[in-house]
Order: C-alpha cells, then structure tokens, then sequence
C-alpha cells in the first residue's frame, strides 16, 4: 500500500529526507518516530503529492506520487499537526463542503457524516461553529474529515495531540478498528507507549536517514539486547547463598528478587524456577522485565552517525 525507494527531499543546501526506504502493507500500522525537524512531516508531505522529492519514488494505494498526484490525493486521508479547520462553518457544514470536494452523493456523505460525528461523540455539537470547539474536539473533527471518503491509506500526524485520555483512548481504539486487508497507516508520533500500542513496525528517523526499522520485540532484541527475567521469592535473600543452572546468568539480585538472562527462556526459564524450589527458595513469581520503547528510542537517536542502520525482522 505504501512503497519508498530512497525517497529524498533537499531544499537548497538542506537535506531533509535522505534515501528513506518504508514497505506498508495492507492491515499494517508503521510508526515514523523522531525528534522535530528529523524529517518526518515532509515525508508525509511527499507521500501525500504535496511536495515533489528530490530524488527517489514512491507508490501509495498503488499510485506513483509524482505522476499520479491527483490519484494519491484521491486516496489518502491526511491528519496535519495544523489543521486548517475553517472556525466560522458549523462541524456539519465543514464535512459536508469536504465531502463534495470528493464527489460524493449527497445521500452517501450525509450518512457517512453523520456515522463520523456519532463516533467521534460529536453530533450535539455539529451546529456549534468550529471556532467554538475545544481544542480535543478539533482534533476529533479534523481525524473525520480524513475519514470521510473511506481512504485506503492513512497519514496521520500527532493524532491524540492535546486530547483528554478519554478522547484519546477513543481515537487510539479507532485507529485499531481502521486496520484491515485494505488499509494501511502512517502515524507520527511523540507518544512512545501509543506507537507501541498500535504499530506492527517502527521507523525511526534522524537528520532526515531511517536509523531504526523494525517490529517493537524486534528493535527491542536489537538494540536493548536479549531480555532479562526476574524471580519474586517469598524470603529475603541477603546472605544466601543460590545456584542457577547452566545457559543462565544472574545480572543483578535484591533483597527478594533476582534477574537473570537465560540463553533459551522457552527450556532455561522452567530449570530456573525448578532449581529454586529444589534449593528451598519460595517463589512466588517469573515474569520478564518489562522493556519501553522509550528505551529503544533513546538508544537508537544516542548512536552515532556512522552507525550502520538498524533494521531487524
């Protein structure tokens, strides 16, 4: 659905894409992270057909964004970090003059308006003129507009920006119920543990080159290293002396618990745990060390430049 084959961009003696290659594919949900200015808002722009890149190509929906750019445009559906709402229309109004702009019929965007307003808990407000709106209810406004004509392909930049944590876990449950065999998404983001939730790849971007692209579990191995394994015991361990099976490694210990990493948790983890028992140690939970996205973030943007780009399967 998505497609870039070292897509650039240069404005004069800046380079603000550089050779950035993404895959999309139907049903998939790609998170395109990275500090301000790191390249990710004109990406979007060139896989919208609002700015011609320099060098490279991409497809969208199955159309190329240079000589294909009224088709694209057709296709895709654009959540801006400025929304460009006009504040003196009603919320109706607004849809309804965006839904001609598509060709729509009449009775079919009236429907699909009034389903979006419904959804986004919105139709007691659809006669307020926009100016009048909240600051989370323009966002919700604005995530309809894109919606409105069903695209296959969606861009979407910041889209729980602003929002109370009840509109934004309605548009978070949206853009989950948005994934299909037919449609593919693009968020950008500054919510780490949002991506984490709702993407099937991250890419991280930097001074304009894809440093990071992959799954979340995948980055995580990658650059975070194998995973750590922590046992709870009833009894304070200061004093006592344990042992752990081959293939394991205890990493660091406290009063009542220990970490470890283990070569092979599916056949290493259960020898642990037996072991303990055996040795008269109480057990009382196994579970793995929960790893953030924020850590793989920070460690990705803290490499240096000449690091080789991380990409893992």
């Amino acid at each position: 659905m998505i497609f870039t084959n070292n897509l650039s961009k240069q404005f004069d003696e800046f380079l603000a894409v550089d050779d950035v290659t993404l895959k999309v594919g139907a049903g998939e949900v790609l998170a395109l992270l990275g500090p301000n200015g790191a390249g990710k808002t004109t990406t979007v722009r060139m896989l919208t057909s609002v700015l011609r890149p320099t060098r490279g190509s991409a497809r969208v929906a199955g159309f190329d964004i240079i000589t294909q750019a009224q088709q694209v445009r057709a296709h895709v559906g654009v959540l801006t970090e400025n929304h460009g709402l006009y504040n003196r229309m009603p919320a109706e109004d607004y849809l309804d003059f965006y839904g001609q702009i598509y060709q729509q019929a009449p009775e079919i965007r009236q429907r699909r308006i009034q389903e979006l307003l419904e959804h986004f808990s919105l139709p007691i407000h659809s006669r307020k003129q926009i100016g009048e709106y909240s600051k989370g209810m323009r966002q919700k406004l604005a995530l309809a507009r894109a919606l409105l004509h069903d695209p296959p392909v969606l861009l979407l930049d910041e889209p729980t920006s602003a929002m109370d944590p009840e509109s934004a876990r309605l548009v978070r449950d949206a853009i989950r119920n948005l994934r299909s065999a037919e449609r593919a998404i693009i968020i950008c983001t500054h919510n780490l543990a949002e991506a984490e939730e709702l993407a099937d790849q991250i890419a991280i971007i930097r001074r304009g080159r894809i440093i990071a692209l992959g799954s979340p579990q995948s980055l995580k191995a990658r650059l975070l290293g194998p995973a750590e394994y922590e046992l709870r015991l009833a009894r304070n361990l200061n004093g006592v002396a344990f042992a752990v099976p081959p293939g394991s490694q205890v990493t660091t210990r406290g009063d009542d618990w220990v970490r470890f990493r283990v070569d092979d948790p599916a056949e290493g983890n259960p020898l642990i745990l037996r072991s303990f028992l055996e040795q008269g140690l109480p057990v009382i939970g196994l579970q793995e060390v929960p790893r953030s996205l924020e850590q793989v973030y920070l460690q990705a943007i803290a490499a240096p430049d000449d690091l080789e780009a991380i990409h893992a399967k």
